[in-house]
């Protein structure tokens, strides 16, 4: 449910303390993503599933228009003129073996993901910041919301560090997040960002081959594998019907009674219905072991017609699954059998702590003068009006420079007031972070801007500045809300998901 929120003192802001009157307006507005606990493990398990083919499927966010957004520079004061200018400092480490162009980037800057409103699969730019809870990311507001004003989207993630479609520090799942009042409900850029509390990091650690007990009271993800076996094997594992079983060409006239002598069992793939009907124990016919879950991606659901149960579509997780459902079928013994027996597999998740305390945070800043140097980083891979596409989005980009006059957009957006950046980063460097005061040693700054939006200033068909939202007392007054925020571990000590 969507929450509007009036601004209270910013108690929490290191650097100042930010009042407003209580007649004020709202300055923030809020909004549900995956605050429990197994909804995270759901939505984080749809993009790591299959070693990452959800992450290495997305796209990078674009606006659905052909034009660039035109830009008008006001001349601008050199001043924000919104109050006194202040700063919280970045915690934690940031140092990252990946460097660019003898740029050090730091493993707080990442990619996001998620699903947009016509169920593509898309990434923005974002970063760790700095919080008191250690577990907040900023980014654009478009990256959060839908066209601004609308909902969130579905399945969002953080992925700290990502290079070359790793994920290092694991993954973490978007709970709560927070936005301008203004971009909530007019769709205005001048709020274009978004700071979202994540539960911890966790990652998928190797299978487990377990009991068929354990198997059941497994709460985290599982699946069952076949392995296949010797003769020898199956005649072993025969006596705990429903585990193994034997596979081949046959014949009615093969088919004969369990106890024919060297009979071997196969398992054939019934209805739900039929094999409810079914008796229980061992015979011809009967129901073989229990109903079989198997996760599948969307495609593979889709296109699946069998027996099985597939549902109506995707679980309370965001999971597809196909339920099968088996019974027994004996047969005469056969030179050109194979025979398999079943793993129960389950999946062990490594819980990777706060954000913070894995990856850093980066300070944050408001208030601040123009014509500050900063280093924006981005993972750009949109071409340029003119068809050129110079950029991959497999590995962060950066600009550096000062951050220019402020800004008038006179189409397609609702914006006043923006900062500018000469940087020919293209989208997917949507929501990337602008660090002012930037050290290359330590790999730490301050946040002072987000990449909102592209423009061709000479009309050459090129992307040639960036702009972003001029971080205010707002700005700090979303950020000082979004501060506070908790969150929840997804999985526990020994892998299991938590409620």
């Amino acid at each position: 449910m969507k929450r509007l929120l009036i601004p209270l003192a910013a108690a929490g802001l290191s650097a100042v303390t930010l009042a407003a009157p209580a007649s004020a307006q709202p300055h923030w507005a809020s909004d549900d993503l995956q605050p429990k606990p197994a909804d995270a493990y759901g939505a984080a398990f749809f993009w790591l599933d299959s070693n990452g083919a959800a992450l290495k499927k997305a796209t990078q966010y674009t606006l659905d228009t052909k034009s660039v957004p035109k830009m008008v520079t006001s001349g601008g004061s050199g001043t924000t003129d919104n109050g006194k200018p202040g700063s919280t400092a970045p915690t934690g480490t940031t140092k990252s073996s990946a460097k660019v162009s003898n740029v050090n980037l730091p493993k707080t800057v990442g990619k996001v993901f998620f699903l947009d409103k016509a169920g593509r699969y898309r990434w923005c730019t974002a970063t760790s910041i700095q919080s008191r809870n250690r577990n907040l990311v900023a980014t654009a507001g478009h990256c959060v919301f839908e066209n601004g004003k609308d909902d969130v989207y579905d399945k969002w993630i953080f992925v700290p560090g990502y290079y070359q479609g790793k994920a290092p520090w694991g993954v973490y799942v978007g709970a709560y997040a927070y936005t301008a009042y203004d971009l909530d409900t007019y769709d205005d850029y001048d709020g274009d960002y978004a700071f979202v509390a994540v539960h911890n990091g966790f990652s998928l650690g190797p299978d487990k081959a377990v009991s068929f007990k354990e198997f059941k009271a497994w709460a985290g993800d599982k699946w069952v594998k076949p392995r296949e076996i010797s003769r020898e094997e199956y005649l072993k594992c025969v006596l705990n019907l429903g585990e193994c079983w034997s596979e081949g060409k046959t014949t009615p006239a093969d088919l004969v009674g369990p106890d024919y002598p060297g009979a071997v069992l196969e398992k054939v793939e019934v209805s739900a219905a039929k094999y409810k009907a079914a008796r229980v124990g061992k015979g011809q016919g009967f129901k073989f072991g229990e109903p079989v879950v198997e996760h599948v991606t969307k495609p593979k659901w889709a296109a699946y017609n069998g027996p099985g149960d597939k549902g109506k579509g995707p679980d309370a997780l965001g999971n597809y699954k196909i339920t099968h459902y088996y019974v027994q079928k004996w047969v005469k013994p056969g030179t050109s059998r194979k025979y398999y027996e079943a793993q129960f597999i389950i999946g062990i998740a490594r819980d990777m702590g706060r954000l913070g305390d894995t990856v850093g945070g980066q300070g944050f800043s408001w208030n601040q003068p123009l014509n500050q140097k900063v280093m924006a980083f981005g993972y750009p891979s949109a071409p340029h009006p003119d068809g050129d596409k110079p950029f991959t989005g497999v590995t962060p980009k950066h600009c550096y420079g000062k951050t220019g006059t402020k800004t008038t957009q006179v189409n397609m957006f609702r914006v006043d007031t923006h900062q500018t950046l000469k940087c020919s980063m293209t989208p997917g460097a949507d929501g990337g972070p602008w660090l002012m005061k930037y050290s290359n040693a330590k790999r730490v700054g301050y946040v002072n801007g987000v990449t909102s939006m592209f423009h061709d200033t000479d009309k050459n068909g090129r992307i040639d500045h960036i702009s972003s939202a001029l971080f205010d007392s707002e700005t700090a007054d979303v950020y000082n809300k979004a501060n506070y925020a908790t969150t929840k571990k997804i999985v526990g000590p020994n892998g299991e998901l938590l409620k």
